[in-house]
């Protein structure tokens, strides 16, 4: 019988579920939305349950459109938004309130005291910078203002964990109670050199280990299905990793020095730096890419929080596109943005960039008479790629020996030709587009693969990887830096205005 290996790739807007054969094409494929609960100005939540129901239904809706059976599935890989925290009662299976998501800022004071207690040796211990998505900081908070959750704590009723955890521990009906090191790596709760837990920041956080998830390596069969909750079925889970790490591997880049970028809700750029481990600063931390065998995948990552949610809001926000394919249209109409800059809120992610405070407005800057919705969308794709470059910047100035010479990018947003030849314009240097774009589900099934020898070798999946397209740069350097230069002083004037 013909064998295949599922991907559930739980994103912050929704969740695909994708059927991959053993030459890593897409046999099939289906996705729905989660909905987004906004309680609060600068809060951001989602409902754990409704999150495991959207997951069981879209792997429902590709075995059917796949025509394959659950039989067929030879093991699952699972794949997440990051640091996105959920408790849930251990006897029942039911979550204890919504999830908190890695955008929420609700956290912000109490980052702000662990910055100034002692930022350069927790940062450097975990590898993680202190920002508001960080899991420890949302587990203190819920554990100081949600009453069900204390008492769960003092019952030994509760556990907690991020989005992979929660579907694991569902999948095998309560079996196991894990995490990888990847995800682990960006909670602030990890050491990174020993892959332990952080008794340090565990004993500050007065966050008890006991709720947490075991840690283990991205490849490794953790648990099996349950039959009475998957579709009748025992079937290995056998890899799990953050989205943005993971979607490194599918984008093959496995070789120290090699980047990718994901345009999607955020924007996110990562440098494969292989065994060496460099500690977080100058606006990057350092997270586990993965864990593989006796193998640890260390990188660097520049994060900004806003990017596809920019273009979004052209949407539901200024009405002045009906759909988000749209934008590309409405910006290639005009040959330039005529001055105009647009700077999107930074949600707390300005403290990776420089480590010293945080605002959560944007603006857009040069607006005069004769400008139009044109340049506006202009202006938001060429934003995109602005802070892709700003990464690269600190990256050159810390590590210049692993400055990317090809990016490879991927995310939604990513289809947008225009704004993949600005980008290699602003860079001046090639950038490669996939055929398959959701890089991050290619990852993590390749990560269960390898736990079942479904692929025997890392080369084996690497060699998967196929080109769409590729863009290089056209402008010349002098044009190229005066518009950098133009968006520095953009971004200036927004940080003046509106820092703490």
């Amino acid at each position: 019988m013909k064998t295949y290996i599922l991907s559930i790739h739980q994103r912050t807007a929704g969740t695909w579920a994708v059927i991959l054969d053993r030459n890593a094409n897409v046999v099939s494929s289906a996705y729905a939305n989660i909905m987004q609960h906004f309680p609060q100005l600068g809060w951001v939540e989602h409902d754990a349950n409704e999150i495991w129901q959207v997951s069981l239904q879209v792997v429902a809706e590709a075995l059917q459109n796949g025509r394959v059976s659950p039989e067929q599935i030879g093991a699952i890989g699972i794949t997440n938004q990051r640091d996105t925290t959920v408790f849930w009662n251990k006897k029942t299976g039911e979550p204890v309130g919504r999830a908190i998501v890695w955008q929420d800022q609700r956290t912000l004071p109490l980052c702000e005291l662990l910055i100034t207690k002692d930022k350069t040796n927790i940062e450097t211990r975990t590898g993680m910078v202190i920002v508001p998505d960080i899991t420890a900081a949302k587990i203190r908070w819920l554990m100081d203002n949600d009453q069900a959750i204390q008492k769960g704590i003092t019952r030994n009723e509760v556990l907690c964990g991020t989005i992979d955890s929660w579907l694991i521990w569902k999948l095998s009906k309560g079996e196991a109670h894990v995490t990888d090191h990847s995800n682990a790596s960006l909670t602030l709760l990890m050491n990174a050199n020993s892959l332990t837990y952080d008794d340090e920041i565990l004993n500050e956080l007065g966050i008890p280990r006991e709720i947490l998830p075991e840690l283990h390596r991205s490849s490794e069969i953790y648990a099996y299905t349950n039959p009475d909750v998957f579709f009748g079925v025992r079937v290995p889970i056998a890899g799990a990793a953050g989205d943005q790490q993971i979607a490194a591997l599918g984008q093959a880049c496995v070789e120290v020095g090699m980047a990718k970028n994901t345009y999607s809700t955020g924007s996110f750029v990562l440098v494969n730096t292989g065994s060496q481990y460099i500690p977080p600063g100058g606006g990057l931390f350092s997270p586990i890419f993965w864990t593989i065998d006796e193998s640890i995948v260390y990188g660097m990552e520049g994060k900004a929080d806003v990017a596809g949610d920019a273009i979004t809001w052209l949407q539901d926000g200024l009405g002045i596109i009906r759909e988000v394919n749209e934008v590309e249209g409405l910006a290639t109409q005009v040959s330039d943005t005529q001055g105009v800059y647009f700077v999107p809120p930074f949600d707390g992610s300005d403290l990776i960039r420089t480590g010293t405070g945080s605002y959560a407005r944007g603006a857009i800057i040069g607006v005069m008479r004769g400008i139009t919705k044109h340049h506006i969308a202009r202006a938001a794709l060429e934003a995109l790629a602005y802070q892709t470059r700003d990464f690269i910047e600190v990256i050159k100035a810390r590590e210049p020996k692993l400055v990317p010479q090809v990016l490879r990018v991927d995310g939604q947003i990513a289809k947008s030709d225009f704004l993949l030849q600005f980008q290699a314009d602003l860079l001046g240097i090639t950038v490669e587009r996939p055929m398959f774009i959701n890089t991050a589900a290619l990852g993590a099934a390749y990560l269960a693969g390898l736990a079942i020898g479904y692929w025997e070798t890392l080369d084996e999946v690497v060699s998967c990887w196929r080109m769409d397209r590729f863009f290089e740069p056209r402008i010349s350097e002098e044009r190229r830096e005066e518009l950098y230069y133009g968006w520095k002083k953009a971004v200036k004037r927004v940080k003046t205005s509106y820092a703490n």
